[in-house]
């Protein structure tokens, strides 16, 4: 929990975790900085290089393999899905696009627990109803499963909050029921024991 209140108290993190950063482009293509494909997954270019800095760690599974989950849902038919995304990916849906920059979650030894991740999010619409439709980056900033309230995606018509973070630590064991399977498929099948031999038949009595 330690880096997550490093996160909180990162100066760069909070301006980025603002949601008023309505940067517009021409309508129709969206902007690149939402579609841009990143190989090295830890961040979305300069804007948040600082932020992401700040919660890569050399434990655990690398930030190019890690995988969030975010739910997303559209207000105007009431639909929720589920998206997996690494580090680095875009995934459009309809008129919005979701980007995540990196997930993070606390180690198993450290308490309360805390998953989260940097998400940015981009829709096309119009500022007013005279204007033409532009995309729009709505939300850039960190969200948090278990403190959602720290940082919300103030939308009207879409949200988006972190599900899970798919990632490991070192020495970190798997589940019970898994290694007990691992372990029965290992063990050799011995032979079943032998069937007891049969008692020798008594002799008949004397005539």
């Amino acid at each position: 929990m330690r880096r997550f209140a490093s996160l909180l108290c990162a100066p760069a993190l909070l301006a980025l975790g603002a949601c008023g950063d309505p940067g517009q482009s021409t309508a129709g293509q969206p902007p690149s900085e939402a579609t841009a494909a990143h190989g090295s997954g830890t961040g979305l270019g300069p804007a948040a290089g600082e932020s992401s800095a700040a919660v890569e760690s050399d434990l655990g599974t690398p930030v190019k393999d890690r995988v969030a989950t975010l739910g997303f849902l559209n207000k105007r038919n009431n639909i929720t899905q589920d998206i997996q995304l690494k580090s680095g990916e875009s995934r459009r849906i309809g008129s919005a696009i979701i980007k995540l920059a990196t997930c993070e979650r606390t180690a198993p030894w450290e308490d309360p627990p805390e998953t989260g991740a940097f998400v940015q999010l981009f829709v096309e619409e119009r500022a007013t109803t005279q204007e033409k439709l532009a995309w729009r980056k709505v939300f850039s900033g960190w969200l948090f499963r278990h403190a959602p309230a720290l940082n919300v995606v103030e939308h009207p018509v879409y949200d988006v909050w972190v599900k899970d973070c798919a990632m490991k630590f070192p020495g970190e064991e798997e589940s019970p029921a898994a290694a007990a399977s691992t372990s029965s498929a290992a063990k050799p099948a011995g032979r079943p024991p032998a069937a007891p031999a049969a008692a020798p038949a008594a002799p008949p009595p004397p005539a």
